[in-house]
């Protein structure tokens, strides 16, 4: 007997790299957060709402999970993945992810006021970024900003 398909659902996030400059505009730091059982190190990212543009939602995102404001520069690459989970009745799902990520440069706000699904958010130098970002699609998208930053 053939195994049961799972539904697919697409699903569509936005999110950001957001930075600010050093003293004396040397070196530019990154807000990124820590979440989730394993403790990963991230972009700030989520679901894109019903009738919302994902400019917005990646805006929206890095205040609700970084703490802080900030402005859109620059579209950056868009993210595609597969993976299963539970959708929002705990039916195992299929999700074909799409994630939006845009550059934004900070406004204000503090790192210490991110929602509570997140553990930490933190400024880290660019550099550092590339390191602790948990996902390869993640550091390509943090390459490319640090590219646009450097143009």
């Amino acid at each position: 007997m053939p195994a049961k398909r799972l539904p697919t659902v697409r699903q569509v996030s936005a999110g950001g790299v957001v930075y600010r400059r050093g003293d004396g505009g040397n070196g530019a730091e990154v807000a990124l957060i820590r979440v989730g059982a394993l403790q990963r190190w991230q972009l700030p990212k989520g679901i894109v709402e019903e009738g919302e543009a994902p400019e917005l939602t990646a805006v929206r995102e890095v205040r609700e999970e970084a703490g802080v404001n900030a402005r859109l520069v620059a579209p950056l690459d868009v993210i595609e993945y597969w993976y299963v989970g539970n959708d929002r009745d705990g039916r195992r799902t299929r999700f074909h992810k799409f994630v939006h990520f845009f550059l934004l440069e900070y406004e204000g706000g503090d790192v210490s006021d991110h929602d509570h699904e997140v553990d930490e958010a933190r400024w880290v130098s660019v550099a550092e970024a590339e390191r602790m970002l948990a996902f390869g699609s993640e550091r390509k998208t943090m390459a490319q900003a640090i590219a646009l930053l450097a143009g």
